[in-house]
C-alpha cells in the first residue's frame, strides 16, 4: 500500500515538474521534443522560423543549431562564427539562403529566415540548444505551399457525351481533386493518375458528362487551407423530345400522324380520280357527237331531189321550185 502511495506521488512530482518547464519555455530533451510550430508559407516567398528562449537571455556566446529532417544543416551558430561568415557545413540546398537576427540575439531571439522558398524545403525543422541547462530544443514544422491553377479541357465530344480532363502540374501538398456541376454536386470519375516528382504532385483526373453546364475541376489543399478551380463549358446536343417524351411515346406519336393522314390521303386520291374520270367521259362524248354530225352531213349531201334528208334525227321535206 506504502509502495503505491509513493509510486503516485513520485508521478505528480514528475507532472508538476513537466508543467513548470513547459511554462517556462524550455522543453525537455525527450526524442520528440513538445510543443510543433506549424509554419505555411507560398512558394517562392520567405519563410520565418521561430526560436527563441523565453528567459530573453543573451545568446551571442551561445551555440545553437537549425537543422531539417535532423539531418541536413541549415544553419549552425557558434560565439559568432556561423554558415554566412565563413564556417563551412551547410547543406548545398539552403546556401545563400538563410539569415539570422544578430542584433537580437542579446534578446535569446535565434530565429533565422528561409528566403525564396521551394516545396522541397518543406519539413521538420529543429533550433537545438545542447549547452543549455536544461537542454532546449524546438520543433518547426515547415509547408511551402504550390497551388498551380488546374487546367481543364474536352478531350472527346459526341453528340450525348463529352469527357473532360483537369491536370494539375506542381501541386504542393498534395490536393484532393473533384469534378462538379455548375450547383457544385460531386460529379462520379474516374480514379486520378497521380506522379511526385521533386516533391510537388502531378494530376490528370477525367469525367464523362452527358448534359449541357458548366463544370468546373476543384483542387483542395486542406494542409495549407487553400482551394482553386478551373472551369468549362460544355454543350451537348438534345435529342429529339428527350425531355418531355419518351421513346415509345415517340413512336406512338408517329403512328398516330401515320395513321390520320392515311385517310386524308385516300380522300385526296379519290377526288383526283372522280375529276379526271368526269373529264374523260366529257371529252368522249364530246368526240362521238362529232362524228355523229359529219356522218349525217355526208349523208345529206348523198341524197337526191325531193327525198327526205335527216338533220339531227328528223326528217327534212326538200321542196323545188319549177
Amino acid at each position: 500500500m506504502d509502495d503505491l502511495k509513493l509510486k503516485s506521488t513520485a508521478r505528480e512530482l514528475l507532472f508538476f515538474c513537466f508543467c513548470l518547464l513547459t511554462l517556462s519555455g524550455k522543453t525537455l530533451g525527450l526524442p520528440n521534443g513538445s510543443g510543433v510550430v506549424r509554419v505555411v508559407v507560398k512558394e517562392g516567398s520567405d519563410a520565418f522560423l521561430p526560436c527563441s528562449l523565453s528567459t530573453k537571455e543573451n545568446v551571442e556566446s551561445e551555440l545553437f543549431d537549425w537543422k531539417k529532417d535532423g539531418r541536413k544543416e541549415i544553419f549552425f551558430y557558434v560565439g559568432g562564427l556561423h554558415y554566412n561568415n565563413g564556417r563551412p557545413g551547410q547543406d548545398q540546398q539552403f546556401k545563400g539562403r538563410v539569415s539570422h537576427f544578430q542584433d537580437d540575439l542579446k534578446y535569446g531571439n535565434a530565429s533565422i529566415i528561409i528566403r525564396k522558398t521551394k516545396v522541397t524545403d518543406s519539413g521538420d525543422y529543429t533550433c537545438d540548444f545542447p549547452r543549455l541547462q536544461p537542454r532546449q530544443i524546438s520543433h518547426i514544422k515547415l509547408v511551402v505551399g504550390a497551388s498551380p491553377e488546374p487546367s481543364v479541357k474536352i478531350l472527346n465530344q459526341t453528340q450525348d457525351v463529352a469527357l473532360l480532363q483537369c491536370e494539375i502540374r506542381g501541386a504542393f501538398p498534395k490536393p484532393t481533386v473533384e469534378w462538379q456541376d455548375s450547383a457544385g454536386n460531386k460529379l462520379p470519375a474516374e480514379e486520378p493518375q497521380v506522379s511526385e516528382r521533386g516533391g510537388s504532385f502531378y494530376i490528370i483526373f477525367q469525367t464523362t458528362v452527358k448534359k449541357t453546364d458548366n463544370y468546373r475541376c476543384v483542387a483542395t489543399q486542406e494542409e495549407i487551407k487553400h482551394q482553386i478551380y478551373a472551369e468549362t463549358y460544355v454543350f451537348i446536343s438534345e435529342k429529339l423530345f428527350e425531355d418531355t417524351c419518351s421513346r415509345g411515346d415517340v413512336t406512338g406519336w408517329l403512328g398516330g400522324f401515320v395513321l390520320g393522314a392515311l385517310p386524308l390521303a385516300v380522300l385526296v386520291l379519290l377526288v383526283a380520280t372522280k375529276i379526271i374520270t368526269v373529264r374523260c367521259n366529257k371529252g368522249a362524248a364530246k368526240q362521238k357527237n362529232r362524228k355523229k354530225n359529219k356522218r349525217v352531213e355526208e349523208s345529206n349531201l348523198q341524197a337526191p331531189p325531193g327525198s327526205c334528208a335527216q338533220e339531227n334525227g328528223f326528217c327534212r321535206a326538200h321542196s323545188e321550185e319549177v
